[in-house]
């Protein structure tokens, strides 16, 4: 039901920063980034619902910063001192029916994706 367009995505080299977009028809209960590389599932990195309250993975804590804008319907992620490691595609998620799921990061907790926004950081 929530359409969701991504973008920002790139290449960049550590220690640089990204900022990735996310354009939806409508903010869900809850939001969320998720990024998956070849052969590993896909991961929760930072989700935030609309009363303000984030979680984070552990390897992006203190790097990056998950927010939104109401006014214009966009979800962002800013990601600061990116290491070779985060390289993977990321996708924008939302929620819009409330899953008690969403704490924990799990793609399971998410009804609708966008397509994916490729980053790729070089040493």
């Amino acid at each position: 039901q929530v359409q969701l367009e991504e973008s920002g995505g790139g290449s960049v080299q550590s220690g640089g920063s990204l900022r990735l977009s996310c354009v939806a028809s409508r903010l869900g209960q809850y939001m969320g980034w998720f990024r998956q590389v070849p052969g590993k599932e896909r991961e929760g990195v930072a989700v935030i619902n609309n009363a303000g309250s984030t979680n984070y993975a552990a390897s992006v804590r203190g790097r990056f910063t998950i927010s939104q804008d109401n006014a214009k319907n966009t979800l962002y992620l800013q990601m600061n001192n990116l290491k070779v490691e985060d390289t993977a595609m990321y996708f924008c998620a939302a929620g819009v029916s409330y899953s008690p799921d969403w704490w924990a990061r799990l793609p399971r907790a998410f009804d609708s994706w966008g397509q994916g926004t490729q980053v790729t950081v070089s040493s």
